[in-house]
């Protein structure tokens, strides 16, 4: 639309000075003619726009003019306001600056659209952690982040998942990822790339020597392609049930946090719906498909209903054992 490109000319002129009419045309990929009217409109809009020549002119604003506009929609000022979430926030050491920021940005708006934003912040709130998460402390973060900002090399003792003993390791780090709580260094070692767990980083220490990043590096687009292949290789075990409208209602409703619904049919005559689930194992199924009773019929595959039988044929032993148990006389011979 016409009115945000004049704004959009406004703020570019705001914030850079003197730019001509084909920078601006590049930028906002219009002609240098459509960039010409709209200077001329903005000038008849009593805005003080004005051209110099010569080999180094442009059009400028005048020195003392400053607009309060920022831009921002109503949908960019509530996404401002959850943008960035507060642990990650607080785990660099910026909440204080993001709140400064966040005050200078609205300090900017005009009235309506200042109020707006501060409503927005009173009803819209990020809690990134779940019921059950237990904290993940980074105590060598900061350290991390000054590696990156520096572009500097660093020196580390990591913890090993699999055994508890530790390795030393000199990295390039690449980047920095915060998974929900959970924060990664992305780094190259010995020319591999590889991911640490920043909570599993017992010592670090800056060095002298530069990063040698690789060109084109993206840690967007590293991190996706390694997520997936680390979900990839996930356990993963599906089944095929049978479900009452009630148990596919508590499935959905996240009863079972173990495992999640892949696929449904429709409904059929009797109302039951045929569905997979995946969950990471056949135990966490079989769990699954005890804790539904009744609500649960399994279709396939045939070990999971033989783990199913074999699990109520234990329960039933266990209970007539513990009625023998309550029979027998006390301190009676068995």
């Amino acid at each position: 639309m016409r009115a945000d490109r004049l704004l959009a000319v406004l703020l570019l002129l705001q914030a850079h000075g003197r730019l001509p009419v084909r920078e601006l045309a590049s930028r906002l990929e219009v002609s240098p003619r459509t960039i010409t009217r709209d200077l001329e409109s903005l000038s008849m809009a009593g805005v003080p726009v004005f051209a110099e020549r010569g080999r180094c002119g442009g059009w400028e604003l005048a020195e003392d003019y400053r607009t309060d506009l920022t831009g921002l929609t109503s949908a960019e000022l509530r996404g401002l306001v959850v943008a960035t979430t507060p642990s990650v926030l607080a785990d660099l050491g910026l909440a204080d600056a993001a709140e400064r920021a966040f005050v200078k940005v609205v300090a900017a708006l005009p009235e309506a659209r200042r109020a707006e934003a501060e409503r927005a912040r009173g009803y819209l709130h990020v809690d990134p952690g779940g019921w059950r998460r237990t904290d993940d402390v980074a105590p060598h973060l900061g350290t991390l982040d000054e590696a990156l900002r520096h572009g500097r090399q660093l020196r580390m003792v990591y913890e090993r998942g699999f055994d508890g003993g530790t390795v030393e390791r000199v990295v390039h780090p690449l980047g920095l990822v915060a998974k929900g709580s959970v924060w990664y260094l992305v780094g190259d070692v010995d020319g591999e790339r590889r991911t640490y767990r920043a909570s599993r980083i017992r010592e670090a220490d800056l060095l002298q020597q530069p990063v040698r990043r690789p060109d084109g590096f993206d840690l967007a687009t590293y991190w996706a392609g390694s997520r997936a292949e680390f979900e990839a290789r996930l356990p993963r075990f599906d089944a095929t049930l049978l479900l009452t409208p009630d148990a596919l209602a508590r499935l959905r409703g996240g009863w079972w946090r173990y495992a999640r619904l892949v696929e449904e049919a429709p409904p059929d005559a009797d109302g039951r719906v045929r569905c997979v689930v995946r969950g990471d194992t056949l135990e966490v199924v079989r769990d699954l498909v005890l804790g539904l009773g009744p609500d649960v019929e399994v279709v396939e595959p045939a070990e999971l209903h033989a783990a199913v039988v074999a699990s109520l044929r234990a329960s039933l032993a266990n209970l007539r054992r513990i009625r023998r148990s309550r029979r027998s006389p006390a301190g009676s011979a068995r």
